[in-house]
């Protein structure tokens, strides 16, 4: 296992973490995951208020007795944001005493995702007063965010200064927040990756496409690769639903920093194959298209659309597609099928495409509807 630095916090984190979302059978099953990750060398856990019973589990774990020491681990849990410090300040405690922790040493607020949020962030009684109380009394040591947040949400949530970690989507099918990756570089803050395999791609259940493109890697190394090859990202989480679950190829540590030829071969390919098959249909993902008067998140859709074309992605595409107004501000916007054929998109897309074509052909391939596709 390598470690790296964590940014301002100085803590030394192993490049995979243990997230808990996905563990949820029982305490058994809890306690063999960690001690699979432990023997791996991962040292970092990470969890959250709103992971279902994870913090209890987890809690259960920590009092029954790890093989690691509690002083070389580090733990993380999320909490939401809140309009007040007095909700804020029990939900720690409440998260505290369901982990069996006196401290917590990384609390990252859970679903930073609107500029409302980002006012109660800023507000003078608002839930940072008790997370910085709980900082000066030592139950929290260090603090961050995770976000699924529009780019300037959280270039603006960075530019606050408050935090010294961020929680973040951004992988190799997905890299429209690199500007966040600088700046949060540039302000010395650890980047944590979010759910590279599952949110990345569902790159552990991959099409023969993909993996044929991606020989003699696998789609989800690959990934993995990508992301860090990158020195300024930390470290990416790992989510088993059990200990076999649990496998990391010894392939990952061979590279620390710089990609190969061979990956970078890969990569062409990848990108060749995007523009061949996609040719002027292709959205590169600009965002000059939105706001749309229908709120839909037209470059996300035509993301989803681009993977399904050109590497068979279409499980992964229906299933984020599937989210759209279903989730609340986790993963905000219309599904495409709600386009008015108003025109607004039009003239901003410097590729001149037919956006309201595509977003029917999408809704159409990524619904399961039988219809006429562009690429079919």
């Amino acid at each position: 296992m390598q470690y790296r630095r964590f940014g301002k916090t100085n803590l030394y984190l192993s490049i995979f973490s243990l997230g808990t979302m996905r563990y949820l059978t029982n305490s058994e099953n809890v306690q063999k995951t960690i001690e699979k990750a432990l023997s791996l060398g991962i040292n970092h856990l990470e969890t959250a208020r709103g992971y279902g019973d994870s913090e209890i589990y987890l809690g259960k774990a920590i009092k029954t007795g790890l093989s690691v020491p509690r002083h070389q681990l580090y733990i993380t849990t999320k909490i939401p944001p809140t309009p007040d410090a007095d909700t804020m300040g029990r939900y720690i405690d409440e998260s505290l005493n369901r982990l069996n922790l006196d401290y917590l040493d990384c609390l990252g607020i859970h679903g930073l995702n609107t500029w409302q949020h980002l006012e109660w962030i800023q507000a003078k009684n608002g839930c940072m007063q008790a997370i910085q109380e709980a900082v000066n009394d030592g139950r929290v040591r260090h603090i961050g965010f995770s976000t699924h947040a529009s780019l300037d949400i959280i270039l603006a949530a960075i530019n606050t200064e408050f935090f010294e970690f961020i929680n973040l989507h951004y992988y190799y099918f997905f890299q429209h927040n690199a500007p966040i990756i600088q700046l949060a570089t540039e302000k010395d803050m650890g980047i944590f990756i979010i759910s590279p395999a599952d949110k990345g791609g569902k790159l552990y259940n991959p099409p023969e496409t993909l993996k044929e493109l991606c020989y003699p890697f696998t789609p989800l190394d690959l990934n993995y690769r990508f992301l860090l090859s990158d020195n300024r990202i930390t470290t990416l989480s790992i989510g088993p639903g059990k200990p076999e679950e649990l496998v990391i190829s010894p392939e990952l540590f061979e590279h620390e920093n710089e990609l190969t030829e061979a990956e970078i071969a890969i990569f062409e390919k990848l990108e060749n194959q995007q523009n061949n098959l996609l040719l002027t249909d292709k959205c590169s993902q600009c965002y000059a298209c939105l706001p749309c008067p229908e709120n839909i998140h037209i470059p996300e859709v035509l993301r989803l659309r681009n993977l399904a074309v050109a590497y068979n992605m279409t499980d992964y595409g229906e299933y984020r597609y599937g989210m759209f107004e279903n989730a609340g501000h986790w993963f905000p916007g219309m599904k495409a099928n709600r386009c008015t054929e108003c025109g607004d998109c039009l003239p901003k897309c410097p590729e001149n495409l037919d956006i309201p074509a595509l977003l029917k052909d999408t809704h159409e391939q990524l619904q399961g509807k039988a219809g006429r596709r562009l690429w079919g």
